[in-house]
Parts: structure tokens; C-alpha cells; sequence
């Protein structure tokens, strides 16, 4: 999962760390850290990538896990076919099935040492159809036939950083390819205050998926710091009224951009091909942090 860098400090001093078994031999970065409250954050070579409550899936933690879950819950009920880019603590995936029981799901996650980790001791739930794959995006979504997926979900960082072949047209013209007609693009990112990168980004999303949108929170979209942004798109008009009123009810001060206001925050940028993808910036470095 991508890094919230604006909600960590100094964890509670009672938190209870537990480290994967295959620690002790060097083997695996993953560590789990129970806050206190029934929930635990899933640690990735020292930075909390996912916060996974098994008594409650719908409780959400991370701002942008909120953000991909209110693009979830705007579309058409009953179960959703998803295809997730990136599993960490497969927290997206435990929501959808938990809010759209018989939900068909694919997870790609190369890192396979982390899922068996996840799985161990953060055990799904019972009659789940999530399928984590041990691949990478770019290879998996390859695989999928066209068509198959109402939500492609992209949470995959890399050390911090979405994969450069994750940002480029080549890699979307596929993701359009799995996306039946009327299915979303969520995709989380991060960038800095100049928001070049995401400039990009958005326009590379929107030569193969022409309506988009971003939501992200209000310091963030004023370009006070580094921090998240979701990019929805899809081949047919988004259902902004509904998404707009969902972001609304996250626990942020979140706002929907989309249509002239989105053009006027990013302004024009050239799209990323994979001759010249980029990965997204370095996030800065924080000490410390907590779980709202």
C-alpha cells in the first residue's frame, strides 16, 4: 500500500510489535504492530503500509484507503469484480469483500514473503474469493482477459514510490483493455507540493480514459505538502454527483476535482510513455508516526 505521510508521529509506547517469524532470519521486512484497539498496522521495511482491523473491514484508517473505498461504494450494487495492483495488508480487498459479499477478486503482489506474512497472522475472512497472485502489475494484468474487471485498484509502492511502469500510456492502454465498459481506474499516488509528477500522470490516464477526476485532501490540493492523491478515470462519464457526495462522508477534509477545476490545479503536462516513465517522487523522510 502507498505511505500517508501527514497522519503518523510517535506511536503509542504500548503498541505491541510483532515481527514475522522469517525475521529472525533475515528473510522478510514485514512487521505487525497491534495499536491497542483490535487493529493492526502492517509495517514494510519500516514504514506502516496498511492498517487492517479484522473485527471491522469498514474501518479505514489511512486517507487514501478511505479515498478507493468511496470510489468502491459508487458503483453499481452487488458484487464487484476487482482487480487489485499491490496487497500489502490487503486491506482494499477485505472491505470490498466485507461490503460486496461474493465480490471475484484478483490481488498482484510480487512480494510473495509478505503476503504469506499477512496471511498468517492476519487470516481472511471466511468464504472470501480474493486470489493474490505472486506478480507484479505490469506482468499480471497482461494475463487478465479483456473486459474482466469493473475496478482496477492500483496501491503499489516500491521503497516508498509508485513503480515508474506503473505511470506510463502503454500501462494504462492495458488497464483500459481489463476494465469493462463503465468500470473505474482508482489509483493512488504521491508527489510533492509541485504536483508535476501527478501533472503527468493525470494525462496519461486521460489519453486512454478520458473522464477523471482526483481526490485528495484540502492541504494537499493547495499544495502545502507531500501527500496522497486517488485519480479516478473511466471510458464513460464518472458518477460525480455520487462520488462527491462519499468523499464528503470520509473522516478528511477531502474535496472531488474534476472537468476545469481539475485542468486549473494541474495545469498541461506531456503524458509518460515508457521510453521516459518516471516513478513518483521520494516521499520525505518523518520520525515517527500514528494511527488516527
Amino acid at each position: 500500500m502507498g505511505r500517508d505521510r501527514g497522519s503518523r508521529r510517535t506511536p503509542d509506547s504500548r503498541a505491541d510489535t510483532r515481527a514475522d517469524p522469517a525475521d529472525e532470519a533475515g528473510t522478510s521486512p514485514v512487521e505487525f504492530v497491534d495499536d491497542g484497539t483490535g487493529g493492526t498496522v502492517v509495517m514494510i521495511d519500516g514504514h506502516p503500509q496498511s492498517y487492517v482491523q479484522l473485527g471491522d473491514p469498514r474501518l479505514l484508517v489511512f486517507e487514501y484507503v478511505q479515498f478507493l473505498a468511496a470510489v468502491v461504494d459508487v458503483l453499481p450494487e452487488g458484487p464487484v469484480a476487482a482487480t487489485h495492483v499491490g496487497g500489502a495488508g490487503l486491506t482494499l480487498p477485505r472491505y470490498v469483500a466485507h461490503t460486496r459479499p461474493g465480490s471475484p477478486q484478483i490481488v498482484l503482489e510480487p512480494a510473495q514473503d509478505v503476503t504469506s506474512a499477512v496471511r498468517q497472522t492476519l487470516p481472511l475472512p471466511r468464504g472470501h474469493r480474493i486470489r493474490v497472485r505472486p506478480v507484479d502489475g505490469r506482468s499480471g494484468l497482461r494475463q487478465l482477459a479483456d473486459g474482466s474487471a469493473e475496478l482496477v485498484a492500483v496501491d503499489a509502492y516500491a521503497a516508498g514510490r509508485v513503480p515508474a511502469e506503473l505511470t506510463s500510456t502503454e500501462w494504462f492502454t492495458d488497464v483500459a483493455r481489463v476494465l469493462g465498459a463503465g468500470g473505474l481506474l482508482a489509483m493512488n499516488t504521491a508527489d510533492e507540493p509541485s504536483r508535476r509528477h501527478l501533472a503527468r500522470l493525470h494525462a496519461t490516464i486521460a489519453t486512454v480514459l478520458p473522464h477523471t477526476a482526483a481526490i485528495a485532501t484540502s492541504e494537499v490540493r493547495k499544495g502545502r505538502r507531500f501527500g496522497n492523491t486517488v485519480l479516478v478515470a473511466s471510458a464513460q462519464p464518472l458518477p460525480l454527483t455520487a462520488l462527491a457526495r462519499r468523499v464528503a462522508m470520509t473522516a478528511f477534509s477531502a474535496t472531488l476535482l474534476h472537468g476545469p477545476s481539475l485542468a486549473r490545479t494541474l495545469g498541461s503536462a506531456q503524458p509518460f510513455t515508457d521510453e521516459d516513465a518516471e516513478a513518483s517522487p521520494e516521499p520525505p523522510r518523518v520520525e515517527g508516526w500514528r494511527v488516527r
